[in-house]
């Protein structure tokens, strides 16, 4: 295999010989670190609860001082949100000469989804404002769905057929060879499709083309491509960077179910405080980058599961570290999970946490990928890279864990000798006071989110404000339920490996 061909990996299974071994050990990583994490500390609260003991003070004051930081960066990233909300980007698009020359390829996969989830997403293009004539929009169903779901789309595709510059529409057959179901194949289906029956067929300039992946779910914000076509035109070595908008779980947050949202609107301040950090920032869920990069990529891997943020890590890699996200600083509009009852919506939630944990097996393809690309690659970034999706996935993993459950076990394992002591009867009052001034962090979401509603509709009294308000209360425990413990089970399941690998799941959408 050379180079190339080790960037179209998704698993071990994949390699053969030392290659197998070590992107075996690579996947095992991150669930070894995380339970011994876990099992160190449950081991040495036994065994030297006194050194347990001050571990978690110190970490409930490194705790502390993180939500601090981060509170203030998203502060900032809001303030910097509501900036750009306001500003015209038409105008700041007809400033620029070039901006009439790009055009917009915007992918939209669909599976089963309702035909008025559909319709909404087309529509939410139109009324963005930016001219429909520079707009290619590419819906891409999957045979698997049925004939029946299929046909119910045809009152869509009607209405929109002759709304953009071009309208298509394909169906992605089912049952293909090397193939794993789900959004990436989908839309590596449709991406090849399209060029060989728009892009090149009518000689599009792929340097004035920008593609956009949307989650069918997704409705834009008036502006949307404006702000896309300008950050497009004014970054430097625009080929090498993709796009990303803040997801905001808006479409029906009031709907919802409280641990839906606390969950749903936790991911969006998380995404906003990335942000900030542009240099941490990788693709998440509806996006954008250059057609010309993509190109260049082969498109889509196939077999991925979490293929929304491996086509960043595919980029990376390809480009030996020389490729970023930009922030757009700038919302598009999703669905909170939600199903008819409350129960199945916290079964869907829960599988929803662990399909986006499984995101962890980029961790084994990124190292691998810079094992091979050593000699070439910009090493002080990959370096970073690296340890910033290490850190980030045992601290996914193991944070909320230690913090909740753990920092309490030296009290109950470490027998008499440690009970009589001073330290003993301090640490719960320690670990309340540093938890309740990081309550700060709490109450700063709780006003964030309050200022971020949609409008509220019919049949919702404002105390329905107030409740939006106090649910944060449930955040300590939405992060372990609904935060560590499907990170920690993608994790172990990318360690076992085998049938206990995770398959891509659809989120069901329902309004």
């Amino acid at each position: 295999m050379n180079e190339n061909d080790y960037l179209k990996v998704s698993s071990s299974s994949d390699l053969i010989g030392r290659d197998r071994f070590l992107y075996r050990i690579l996947e095992i990583m991150p669930a070894f670190l995380a339970w011994l994490t876990l099992l160190g500390l449950v081991f040495l609260s036994w065994l030297t609860p006194v050194w347990v003991a001050f571990f978690i003070i110190a970490f409930d004051v490194y705790w502390l001082l993180l939500v601090l930081f981060l509170g203030l960066h998203l502060i900032s990233a809001y303030r910097m949100l509501k900036k750009n909300i306001k500003i015209n980007w038409r105008e700041k698009c007809e400033s620029l000469n070039d901006w009439r020359k790009i055009r917009h390829l915007i992918i939209l996969p669909v599976y089963n989804e309702n035909k008025d989830i559909v319709r909404t997403a087309i529509q939410s293009l139109i009324d963005d404002g930016y001219p429909t004539d520079k707009m290619i929009v590419a819906l891409t169903f999957e045979e698997r769905a049925g004939k029946e779901i299929l046909d119910s789309y045809n009152e869509v595709i009607e209405k929109y057929q002759n709304k953009f510059l071009y309208f298509y529409h394909t169906v992605h057959p089912d049952g293909i060879v090397g193939e794993q179901k789900g959004k990436g194949a989908n839309q590596a289906w449709v991406g090849r499709k399209v060029k060989v029956d728009i892009i090149d067929k009518y000689n599009i300039n792929y340097d004035d083309l920008i593609v956009s992946v949307f989650d069918i779910d997704t409705i834009v914000r008036p502006g949307y491509f404006y702000r896309l076509t300008y950050a497009f035109l004014t970054v430097s070595d625009r080929f090498k960077v993709s796009y990303q908008p803040v997801p905001v779980y808006n479409n029906n947050l009031w709907q919802a179910p409280f641990f839906a949202r606390v969950a749903a609107m936790s991911n969006t301040f998380w995404q906003m405080m990335q942000q900030i950090r542009a240099e941490k920032l990788a693709t998440y869920s509806s996006h954008s980058m250059s057609w010309k990069a993509l190109v260049e990529i082969d498109f889509w891997s196939t077999n991925m599961v979490s293929e929304d943020s491996r086509i960043f890590w595919h980029c990376f890699s390809y480009y030996n570290g020389n490729y970023r996200v930009e922030p757009l600083y700038f919302p598009v509009s999703m669905d909170v999970v939600m199903d008819r009852t409350s129960l199945q919506t916290m079964f869907n939630l829960y599988k929803q946490q662990r399909r986006w944990g499984w995101g962890v097996e980029n961790v084994p393809y990124m190292i691998f990928n810079s094992i091979k690309r050593w000699k070439t690659m910009k090493k002080s970034n990959v370096i970073s890279r690296i340890f910033t999706q290490i850190y980030g996935f045992h601290s996914w993993a193991t944070n909320a864990l230690i913090i909740g459950v753990i920092g309490w076990l030296p009290l109950f394992l470490g027998g008499e000798s440690f009970t009589t002591t001073v330290l003993s009867g301090n640490l719960p009052m320690i670990t309340r006071s540093l938890m309740t001034v990081a309550m700060a962090g709490l109450v700063l979401s709780a006003v964030i989110s309050t200022l971020l509603l949609p409008k509220r509709p019919k049949g919702f009294s404002v105390i329905n404000y107030f409740l939006m308000f106090v649910q944060w209360i449930i955040l300590p425990i939405s992060i372990i339920i609904f935060g560590a413990i499907p990170a920690l089970e993608a994790q172990t399941r990318m360690a076992l490996g085998g049938k206990w690998r995770l398959g891509f799941w659809v989120t069901p959408k329902k309004r």
